[in-house]
């Protein structure tokens, strides 16, 4: 219980480090949640202070999610948890990571959406799954370039995927598969969530589609 408990603290205060704010404030003078959607991640970044600190920033969210799951894993070493528990840990790190991705402790809980946290935890868990949602995204993205579209679409066939793909899993597999159905509903759930502004201006259709030219606003 008490590694759970260090994994999930951890994992938090990882996605609570915002690289869209640290980077915006050091190399533009902005807070990027004063400006575009307000929203602390790289596609508002992408709008408000320009390609090269959108993909700086977009690197260091994913490597939040990336970072979180290693550490997860070195904890069930550590602690020579089987691969039971040692999953939980990683389900634990990735939903947290997240979590702390969105309502960052550092940053008076105002964070982002956790698209880029959440496709490095994919990418960790399990790469088959994770590839499968980072093309089936970017297809999305480029038809319609709605980038919340394909963030939303992706987050809701990880839990599809994961009910019919039972391998290529960090540790676990089979014998935590069960466990992998229902982390994957959370995270999915976490995203979606988070998006419901966007879901409303979906609906109306005002979304905004994207481009690399930076605003002013």
């Amino acid at each position: 219980m008490i590694s759970y408990i260090i994994c999930a603290i951890i994992a938090y205060l990882i996605g609570s480090i915002s690289f869209a704010v640290i980077f915006t404030k050091k190399f533009k003078g902005f807070d990027v949640r004063e400006r575009g959607s307000k929203n602390a991640g790289s596609t508002n970044v992408l709008r408000t202070a320009g390609k090269g600190v959108a993909l700086l920033t977009l690197i260091c969210d994913i490597c939040k999610g990336i970072v979180a799951i290693a550490i997860a894993l070195l904890i069930g070493k550590i602690t020579n948890a089987g691969d039971v528990k040692s999953a939980v840990l990683i389900e634990i790190a990735g939903i947290f990571v997240v979590f702390g991705h969105t309502f960052p402790i550092f940053f008076k809980f105002k964070g982002g959406k956790g698209v880029a946290t959440s496709l490095g935890v994919l990418l960790m868990s399990n790469w088959k799954i994770g590839l499968i949602c980072l093309i089936f995204a970017l297809v999305i993205m480029a038809i319609s370039r709605v980038v919340s579209l394909g963030s939303m679409m992706a987050a809701i066939l990880f839990p599809i995927l994961t009910l019919f793909i039972n391998d290529s899993y960090l540790v676990g597999g089979k014998e935590a598969h069960f466990s992998y159905i229902i982390y994957s509903l959370i995270l999915a759930l976490i995203v979606i969530f988070n998006h419901r502004t966007n879901i409303k201006r979906l609906i109306r259709g005002e979304e905004n589609k994207l481009s690399f030219k930076e605003t002013k606003e």
